[in-house]
């Protein structure tokens, strides 16, 4: 009987621990929404792309690319090659103009030797299309770019490979001698991006005056880490142009690194509030193949907590049935004596 008192205690700790380590795991991956009831992802084929990349005319029915990309259609887009003094470019020929939206980016950033650069770059921006020194595209944007930063110049206080986000006015300059230190909104470090032995994938979740997410996949365990998320504010605004096109850029120096495009999937978020659908906010405005796009206010985040909170309720009625059920069996046995 003491022997059934010690385990059980250590059960129900036991389970405890298993409750809570789950939950945190789903409050890192909060913008996984493929398996979420309440929240629907429409593909969107003007604004995805995966291999063999190319039609048999040897072009991109959606996207358009230039400087020094290179395609091979088994394996990759690489928008630069390890080699130094190069600029290449991949842009959506029409407009992403969906409210809420998801963009699932597979790459990879490789090269020979110990010292490596610049970086390359995820875009949604009014220009499109036009080769500069902002990690291979035009300064003075317009909209949001996304930065994978693998060099380091003036900045301190961080580690490299640098991942930050930037939302252009149209007239600010990015600060390149501080590696954007100016410019950020968001941003994390990304110690083992570069090189990685696993696919290494980014996830930018975007609900239009609420939030803006990104989350990186480059760990061994497969797991997704969130970098950041911005929400609106006096000093801060996250309002991407209602007319943007997407985009992918790279640029080296003296330094080099292949920086490779491997797939890109992208899809209109379709969320739902209090069991109810939301009407798209931009219907007839959709460009060619877009799917649907909504105004979905976005999913109530603590509907995992009570998931979990009820489920924990049900481990602990069943240790304590099982604690009653030893019990009685025990006094029962006792009675016969």
């Amino acid at each position: 009987m003491l022997q059934r008192r010690i385990m059980l205690p250590q059960l129900l700790s036991t389970l405890l621990l298993w409750v809570l380590g789950l939950g945190v795991v789903l409050a890192s991956d909060e913008n996984n929404f493929e398996n979420d009831p309440n929240t629907r992802r429409v593909p969107m084929k003007a604004f995805s792309i995966q291999q063999p990349y190319l039609d048999s005319d040897l072009h991109h029915r959606w996207f358009d690319f230039g400087g020094d990309t290179i395609i091979r259609t088994d394996q990759y887009i690489r928008l630069t090659s390890d080699r130094p003094s190069q600029r290449g470019w991949l842009w959506s020929r029409v407009p992403l103009t969906a409210t809420n939206w998801q963009i699932e980016l597979e790459f990879k950033i490789h090269g020979e030797g110990s010292l490596h650069g610049d970086g390359f770059a995820l875009w949604l921006t009014k220009q499109r299309a036009t080769s500069g020194p902002v990690f291979g595209s035009a300064d003075r944007f317009e909209g949001l770019g996304i930065f994978f930063d693998t060099y380091k110049n003036g900045r301190t206080g961080v580690s490299f490979p640098l991942v930050m986000a930037m939302m252009g006015d149209g007239k600010t300059a990015y600060d390149a001698a501080y590696d954007g230190r100016a410019n950020d909104i968001g941003s994390c470090s990304a110690r083992g991006l570069r090189g990685s032995s696993i696919p290494t994938k980014a996830r930018l979740t975007y609900f239009q005056d609420k939030s803006l997410a990104l989350d990186l996949q480059y760990k061994s365990d497969y797991s997704w880490t969130p970098c950041f998320k911005i929400t609106p504010s006096n000093d801060v605004s996250i309002k991407i142009p209602s007319i943007s096109y997407l985009g992918f850029s790279a640029e080296t120096g003296e330094l080099s690194d292949n920086h490779d495009i491997i797939e890109v999937n992208t899809y209109s978020i379709y969320a739902q509030s209090g069991g109810q659908s939301s009407q798209p906010a931009n219907s007839g405005k959709k460009a060619a193949n877009q799917g649907t796009s909504g105004t979905a206010e976005v999913k109530e985040r603590g509907s995992w907590l009570w998931t979990l909170f009820k489920f924990f309720m049900f481990l602990i009625l069943i240790a304590g049935g099982y604690a009653g059920w030893t019990a009685y069996r025990t006094s029962q046995r006792g009675s016969r004596f």
